[in-house]
């Protein structure tokens, strides 16, 4: 092809990065989005091909392009898009910028890989897998060549389904004689698809354990040069232990990799999930038994994730609220794709925009990206003593439990992962100093740790450790400070200091433009956070024009369909809805959706998300007829993705009942949010802000039903458990309050109603705002 050929138009090709038997690679530019990506182009369809092999073939690229271009994983390559052109089949995928583990293995010769990045290896692609298997997609071909690791360290799997793609369209399918058995890539071939038996995800892990042993020993566990032999090895011959070929590899490890190699699967560990938690949870010395952490996979986000759901009306105000969702899915960081923490923590329902990512965009997992720590000391300080070089080994086990950390991070395990960050930040301390980059980095996990157990006032002090700590050893103006002081920032603005958190975004902004200049993604990201604060300041307009430009900016630099794009146009939107331009608001909102269901599925759930927005603009329209068919239509799609008692399809069900009753369908309204409080207080608690919203709904209900007396007691419940949970003084508690007193007026008791009245207006004085 050439280099000046435009693929469907769109696609201008500009240099080969990649050739192999089943065709080419190019580095291409997307015209329409004004973006580089690969593409790759699988052998042409010649007409040496019957015309009813050739539909067969276009009918299975087609489904196996649908299904990777479904998966959305920060450990999957993404596929945008796919198609014909001119008899060649393509695919349109993010462009990677690194080394396939096959490459890494060559240059590391005659040395396999060290310890600590052959464990982390193992980690991310064990939480892929884990991905991908519970969408029920088996790769069959997962070898060296087929796995990536980023500049950055992150790992990435390649080619689902379409390496196999690339052998039929080539027609180069071997097979060996008389046994009927697709050669494929013997060195790294399960016994069953030797034996053409039954492939499932188990035959993965196989191929998984013969990677890490390869990477762990510099040679695959088979290793002949005639292919039948290689196949034999598969099927008869146990692998020689991996610590008889490097006694320095952790028993944990080494015993994994052999136990993904039994020869029945059955005896291979349940899942990669089960992997993925043994490797975190896994020390030297223990049982094989002991070292089972956990069974199942790690909670599922759309990734893993909540979606991104901007505030309704403020409490009391009788529209649906967005409540925020449940941390345990928020953090299920095994599924969340690259541009998760935009999406999740930065929502409305946490009152912040997300800050600082790590290159893999990961933030919302781990904090920040650490990826392969280095043991070199930074230069040495007056105020820093000169210390021992510490035993050989110790920085790699160190390391090596680092890792472990992050991964019980990508699970969702909280408490643990904040266990073992604590102590392998005390070791670090004693053996290289409380400023050494790797120091700093295990007490910025602490401090992510904290936040996501609900710990913010922990959590900002051991932030503004990791900032001074990274400001005396790198200087003020290095990424990882500034990631730590914009981290300390969105914890400012969690515990309600906004005026202080905009002044940090302030400076944290003028310094990544200064040194990454204005377009780069991290330079977006903290506009995007400022534009937030501001709105939480009341700087409405200012709020809006720079969530508008930061749009503008990251369509130009990363797509118009891009999640990051995306998030901000969101934001935009709920701008838009505070500023009182519904109209607006409403359209900008069905754009998202109508962009995330083409980006991510209609099943995502930020896609979800957008469409819950869409029925609160419809809702402050007056338009309830479309609001209530749209609640009912996304209740049903949050219960069958996320199942009846999630928060958010609990969520939609609460919009449902809202517009029942604004079109004066009060008996259903009451059924409906009495159904809803059940479920929220035995799912979530009764003192929970969710079960609360509900039972409120319930006093609204009852009281346009004229039935008074019960509505008090209800509303005096809910402000006895706000005052609680809340305090006394607190907006929602008054609210509450002054619900309690309408009441009490609609029953005739006049003086009650004035008590209350005078004690909500005295606690509300007393907290204003003084002028001078």
């Amino acid at each position: 092809m050439a280099d000046t050929r435009l693929i469907q138009g769109r696609y201008q090709l500009l240099d080969i990065i990649g050739r192999g038997g089943m065709g080419e690679v190019w580095r291409a530019r997307d015209t329409s989005l004004g973006r580089q990506v690969a593409v790759k182009c699988l052998k042409p369809i010649g007409p040496q091909h019957d015309a009813s092999y050739v539909r067969v073939l276009r009918e299975r690229f087609r489904r196996e392009a649908q299904v990777a271009a479904s998966l959305q994983h920060r450990g999957v390559t993404v596929v945008h898009d796919f198609g014909e052109s001119e008899g060649v089949l393509y695919l349109v995928m993010e462009l990677l910028e690194g080394r396939n583990l096959s490459q890494l293995l060559d240059d590391s010769q005659p040395e396999p890989l060290a310890v600590a990045d052959t464990v982390d290896i193992a980690q991310q692609v064990s939480v892929a897998l884990a991905y991908t298997h519970r969408q029920g997609i088996v790769h069959r071909d997962l070898k060296p060549a087929n796995i990536m690791r980023l500049t950055d360290g992150t790992v990435k799997i390649c080619d689902f389904g379409i390496a196999r793609l690339g052998h039929d369209i080539g027609g180069l399918t071997s097979r060996l004689t008389g046994t009927g058995i697709a050669m494929g890539t013997p060195h790294y071939m399960s016994p069953e698809q030797i034996a053409g038996g039954l492939v499932d995800h188990r035959s993965d892990l196989y191929s998984l354990g013969c990677v890490l042993y390869e990477l762990a020993t510099g040679a695959p566990p088979f290793d002949h040069e005639d292919a039948w032999a290689v196949l034999v090895g598969h099927r008869d011959t146990p692998p020689e232990p991996l610590r008889e070929r490097r006694p320095e590899l952790p028993d944990t490890f080494a015993e994994a990799v052999l136990d993904l190699l039994a020869k029945d699967p059955e005896e291979r560990p349940a899942d990669a999930a089960t992997l993925a938690n043994r490797i975190a949870g896994g020390k030297p010395g223990e049982s094989a038994a002991a070292r089972r952490v956990g069974d199942g996979d790690p909670p599922a986000s759309g990734p893993g994730t909540t979606g991104t759901t901007a505030a309704g009306a403020p409490t009391g105000s009788g529209e649906p609220v967005a409540e925020p969702g449940p941390p345990a899915r928020l953090a299920a960081g095994a599924d969340l794709p690259p541009w998760a923490r935009d999406m999740t923590v930065g929502s409305k329902a946490t009152g912040a925009f997300p800050t600082q990512a790590p290159p893999d965009g990961s933030a919302g997992l781990t904090g920040a990206w650490t990826g392969p720590q280095t043991t070199a000391r930074p230069p040495a300080t007056g105020a820093e003593p000169k210390r021992p070089t510490p035993p050989p080994g110790v920085l790699d086990r160190l390391a090596i439990r680092h890792h472990a950390g992050l991964s019980f991070a990508r699970l969702g395990r909280w408490e643990e992962a904040g266990e073992v960050h604590r102590a392998v930040a005390a070791e670090r301390e004693q053996a290289l100093g409380p400023d050494h980059p790797d120091t700093l980095a295990s007490r910025y996990e602490i401090a992510f740790t904290l936040g996501r157990l609900g710990r913010p006032a922990e959590a900002l002090h051991e932030y503004g450790r990791v900032a001074e700590g990274r400001e005396r050893s790198l200087g003020p103006d290095h990424p990882d400070t500034l990631a730590a002081r914009q981290e300390t920032a969105y914890v400012l603005s969690q515990l309600g200091r906004h005026l202080e958190a905009h002044e940090i975004y302030d400076t944290v902004l003028a310094a990544r433009t200064r040194v990454m200049g204005p377009d780069h993604p991290d330079t977006l990201r903290c506009r995007h956070n400022l534009a937030f604060n501001l709105s939480r300041l009341g700087r409405l307009d200012e709020s809006y024009r720079m969530a508008h430009e930061v749009a503008t900016a990251r369509a130009r630099v990363l797509g118009a369909l891009h999640p990051d794009t995306l998030v901000t146009r969101y934001e935009v939107a709920y701008a838009l809805g505070q500023l009182g331009r519904s109209d607006e608001a409403l359209h900008a909102y069905r754009e998202v959706a109508a962009a995330r269901a083409e980006a991510l599925g209609a099943d995502h759930p930020d896609t979800l998300a957008a469409r819950y927005e869409v029925g609160i603009s419809l809702g402050r329209l007056g338009r309830s007829e479309e609001a209530l068919v749209l609640y009912r239509e996304l209740a049903a799609d949050r219960a069958r993705v996320h199942g009846a008692a999630d928060p958010e399809t609990l969520r939609a069900r609460h919009g449902l009942g809202v517009n029942l009753g604004r079109l004066g369908r009060w008996e259903e309204a009451l059924a409906e949010a009495r159904d809803v409080a059940a479920i929220r207080e035995r799912v979530l608690g009764q003192d929970h802000p969710d079960t609360l919203v509900s039972r409120r709904e319930v006093a609204v209900c009852l009281g346009w039903l004229d039935r008074w007396q019960a509505a008090l007691t209800v509303y005096q419940q809910v402000a006895a458990l706000r005052a609680c949970v809340l305090g006394d003084d607190h907006p929602d508690t008054l609210a509450s309050r002054n619900d309690e007193a309408q009441c009490l007026e609609r029953l005739g008791r006049h003086d009650e109603a004035v008590v209350v009245y005078r004690q909500a207006a005295a606690l509300h004085r007393a907290n204003a705002p003084r002028g001078g």
